[in-house]
């Protein structure tokens, strides 16, 4: 009998090149693991890496789905029904992004530069739709593209929302030494403690120093874990965000208008060496606790679709 090779934490390593990019995605999750790209120095890391044989930290790189962000308390209400989700927060008392972080995707399309990973979400008490989730994740001279398609195959309409989850390094350093643009008039305050929205108000009404980043700045000791929406857009309607060190290289990400919400986090961890080493920057399809509050909740009827998609890019020093 030969025995098979042990199959990494993460689950199956998917490596993707094209041209100077890098990327591996691990099966559980559909985890961005690491996002490279080759400079004269040698390779740079764009996102917050993990180890293949390491379970992933928290929600590093995952791909959430069906839902981002909060559902407080756990407990929602659809179409007249109550339900209550597991508490996968628990220090908080919430159910945190979703039910597909530790769903092990299959690969139904690969090449060089491309992967396709399919996954269904099983209905139970908590949220009774099965849902397919097919997502691709390809590379090329733009970046790392990821595309987020969900298909409701239950016989009633589902709520519904997705986004990214990765960690954008800007270069040496921590959070506190990297520069953010952040192109967004509004921002979602919270209760300190469990993060519970609050309102919606301007980035530059309580405490502009902490959330209004408009005009590109050093993130300092700011401490972030909110929403923001109001985005503005370029012409072709898209979003950026850009974290960049003090020479002028970095990491950016770019959405298009399936997004109208991105949830900013300094990834503060006292003592523990992940403590404010990249920038989480998550596009939404909706905001915190959508599912009790609707608000850019999608809906998916049965048989429907919905898609969303973000690239994030390297962002090149500048030139002396």
């Amino acid at each position: 009998m030969i025995d098979e090779p042990r199959r990494p934490a993460s689950g199956t390593q998917h490596i993707l090149r094209s041209g100077t990019y890098t990327a591996v995605i691990a099966s559980v999750g559909a985890s961005l693991r690491c996002l490279t790209i080759e400079e004269e120095g040698g390779p740079r890391d764009l996102v917050v890496p993990f180890e293949a044989d390491e379970v992933r930290p928290a929600y590093r790189g995952t791909t959430l789905v069906p839902w981002p962000n909060r559902v407080v308390d756990g407990r929602y209400r659809f179409d007249g029904v109550d339900y209550e989700l597991a508490l996968t927060e628990p220090s908080r008392g919430h159910a945190l992004h979703g039910l597909g972080a530790w769903l092990d995707y299959d690969a139904i399309d690969k090449g060089a530069d491309h992967v396709t990973l399919q996954a269904e979400i099983e209905p139970q008490s908590a949220y009774p739709w099965r849902l397919s989730i097919e997502t691709t994740f390809r590379l090329g001279p733009d970046g790392l593209t990821q595309t987020v398609r969900a298909t409701n195959l239950a016989s009633s309409r589902a709520p519904y929302g997705t986004g990214p989850h990765p960690y954008l390094v800007a270069g040496a350093g921590k959070v506190d030494d990297w520069i953010l643009e952040l192109p967004a008039d509004e921002v979602l305050t919270v209760t300190e403690d469990r993060l519970i929205p609050v309102a919606l108000e301007p980035v530059d009404a309580s405490d502009p120093r902490r959330f209004d980043y408009r005009t590109p700045r050093p993130i300092a000791d700011a401490r972030i874990d909110h929403a923001y929406t109001g985005l503005h857009t370029s012409d072709d309607g898209s979003v950026t965000v850009t974290v960049t060190d003090a020479p002028g290289s970095g990491a950016g990400i770019v959405w298009d208008d399936a997004c109208s919400w991105v949830q900013i986090h300094t990834a503060d961890r006292p003592g523990e060496p992940a403590d404010r080493a990249g920038l989480a920057v998550e596009p939404m399809t909706c905001p915190p606790d959508a599912f009790n509050s609707e608000k850019a909740l999608i809906v998916l009827d049965p048989g429907a679709s919905a898609e969303a998609e973000w690239t994030i890019f390297a962002i090149a020093r500048r030139a002396a």
